[in-house]
């Protein structure tokens, strides 16, 4: 079976793709689930299953799984929002396996800003009721899209019921009782759209996407609407690594599986325009922790390109020097080497959602 540096899962406006690595270098396989709009797909690999969710536009969101590694897939009953709520689920936005010691553990961060979780496989779910109080209770509001959004979930490996989650236009929120309680971790942030007087609220903060380091989940590497944040303290506190133009505005960031100082970003041309800075594109790696950064841009476009990565477009591999990225323009890029150089994959994919290892 190849391994989580081989193998790519590309969600897209049109299908699931997978991309592996042979001897012969990459090779782009057959579209799964073809003309249905993947907003994200992943790998658990506690039983090898492929989870894909699917946006139908005008008939809903639905989830579908494959358990015979991706040669066929099946609907999923999805998670449903609670007649109470009030809501309706628009979006499946980030899918994580639970932690290896809960096996039939899933969880699906969704819009409007509610977190579901199955223990038994799927067959059931149910909706965090702690977390969403907050969200009732603060008002939660959207950002680029309609409403807040649960976006990213860190699962603490030491601890099943340790969980982190990022919502849009709300903030970063842990939780060490399985989700019983939720508690806002924002110390350090910034918010400079709050309106005044309301800028020491710990709700109202746009995360972009965080990422754990696998060989130290205390330090955990956030990109925000405002800027480049790292915290080494579980998220007690974070620490502003901003450093304009090109470590500053974006969405994706990555980090190192073994070395907790080396992350990745991609920086964006500023929330109003979305775009690669001065029409080429780069990514920017620290080794020091977001002292200083290094610009990586060989084999990348440098002239005339104006697309970008979504917040689930960048990834790397168990080896911590295969990385990809694709954009919203159907490009894909891969490094074998740590984001030194780069390649260009193809340049025909449909609008790109989501690039994971699998």
């Amino acid at each position: 079976m190849a391994t989580t540096s081989n193998r790519l899962l590309i969600g897209t406006r049109k299908g699931l793709l997978e991309v592996t690595r042979g001897d012969g270098g990459w090779s782009l396989g057959e579209m799964q689930l073809p003309g249905q709009p993947i907003a994200y797909a992943c790998r658990d690999p506690r039983n090898g299953s492929i989870w894909a969710s699917i946006d139908h536009g005008h008939w809903g969101v639905k989830l579908s799984r494959s358990t015979d590694d991706g040669a066929t897939f099946e609907e999923v009953e999805p998670p449903k929002y609670p007649e109470h709520t009030g809501k309706t689920a628009r979006y499946y936005w980030v899918l994580e396996p639970g932690h290896a010691d809960t096996p039939e553990r899933f969880y699906v961060g969704t819009e409007p800003g509610g977190l579901f979780v199955t223990n038994d496989d799927g067959k059931t779910w149910q909706l965090d009721e702690a977390l969403w109080a907050l969200c009732t209770e603060h008002k939660w509001m959207g950002g680029g899209r309609d409403n807040a959004g649960v976006h990213s979930i860190c699962i603490d490996p030491r601890d099943p019921n340790h969980v982190y989650v990022a919502v849009s236009c709300a903030s970063v929120l842990e939780t060490t009782d399985g989700g019983a309680t939720w508690a806002y971790r924002s110390e350090g942030m910034r918010n400079d759209y709050a309106p005044e007087g309301t800028e020491s609220k710990p709700y109202g903060h746009d995360p972009h996407f965080i990422a754990m380091a696998p060989s130290n989940p205390d330090v955990l590497w956030q990109q925000n609407h405002f800027g480049v944040f790292r915290s080494t303290n579980g998220a007690a506190s974070w620490d502003d690594l901003t450093q304009p133009p090109l470590v500053n505005f974006g969405f994706p960031v990555a980090a190192h599986p073994t070395r907790e100082e080396t992350a990745w970003i991609i920086p964006m041309d500023s929330d109003s325009k979305r775009v690669a800075i001065d029409g080429s594109l780069c990514v920017m790696r620290t080794d020091d922790g977001g002292s200083t950064w290094a610009e990586q841009r060989e084999g990348l476009p440098q002239k005339g390109t104006w697309d970008f990565p979504l917040r689930h477009c960048l990834d790397v591999g168990t080896d911590g020097e295969t990385l990809a990225f694709a954009t919203t323009s159907g490009n894909l890029y891969v490094s074998e080497d740590g984001g030194g150089s780069w390649a260009c994959l193809t340049n025909n994919l449909p609008m790109v959602y989501s690039v994971r290892f699998a």
